[in-house]
């Protein structure tokens, strides 16, 4: 009964997850010419890091286990690239600046979250459709910029480039269905009309029940015998 009377914590997810993403998203795009991410830094470690965790812990007291491990791994995502970009820590001058191994280890750190993101994207499919479209389009998001990052590795910066502007265009994508998403929780009472989620659980359920009602047609068969 006392959890019934909790905030919804989503908005917050959704608002520090979108935000923080459409500025990275920008920068990729190298709108406005700008290609330096550190004044991202602030967003990064506080609206998305402490942000994201704060609102995985009440979707934690609530239940939502997709949720709660979703937001909590985007927290501390955020929040050490906000780390990896602070001047003071040195960490791309380790690698002697944007060097070809810089690239490389950065198309790492990007290849595995491409495997994280995708289970996300799996998990996502029976919710709604926006939902859907943050995880399917931040997928296409990492895959470009972790080629993107390989290529400039190998020294093609105008091919390289270019993958890392796609990237930004994805990212951009998704950062709007989180804005969509976060319009939904929070000002869903503010319009004369519904703002529709499209759910997605129902044909899930509906395949999960024709599984079962065919294993156990094939148990009665079984036992018939």
């Amino acid at each position: 009964m006392a959890n019934s009377h909790l905030a919804n914590p989503s908005p917050l997810g959704f608002g520090c997850f979108a935000t923080t993403l459409m500025t990275l998203s920008l920068s990729l795009m190298g709108f406005r010419g700008v290609s330096n991410q550190s004044v991202f830094i602030g967003n990064l470690c506080f609206l998305a890091g402490l942000g994201l965790l704060i609102s995985a812990q009440w979707e934690m007291v609530k239940g939502n286990t997709f949720s709660y491990t979703v937001l909590a791994a985007f927290g501390f995502y955020y929040g050490g690239y906000g780390v990896m970009l602070m001047p003071s820590l040195g960490i791309v001058e380790s690698y002697g600046g944007k060097t070809s191994e810089y690239y490389s280890a950065f198309a790492f750190y990007q290849l595995i979250w491409c495997f994280l993101n995708f289970f996300f994207l799996l998990a996502s499919l029976p919710t709604n459709v926006p939902n859907i479209i943050v995880y399917a389009a931040l997928e296409l998001c990492y895959i470009l910029n972790c080629s993107a990052n390989f290529i400039l590795a190998d020294g093609r910066m105008a091919l390289g480039e270019s993958l890392m502007t796609t990237a930004g265009a994805f990212g951009a994508v998704s950062a709007s269905s989180g804005f969509y998403l976060l319009g939904h929780g929070l000002c869903q009472d503010t319009f004369p009309f519904e703002i529709p989620l499209c759910q997605t659980r129902g044909l899930f359920r509906r395949a999960s029940s024709i599984h079962e009602s065919s294993i156990r047609e094939k148990s009665v068969g079984v036992y018939s015998v």
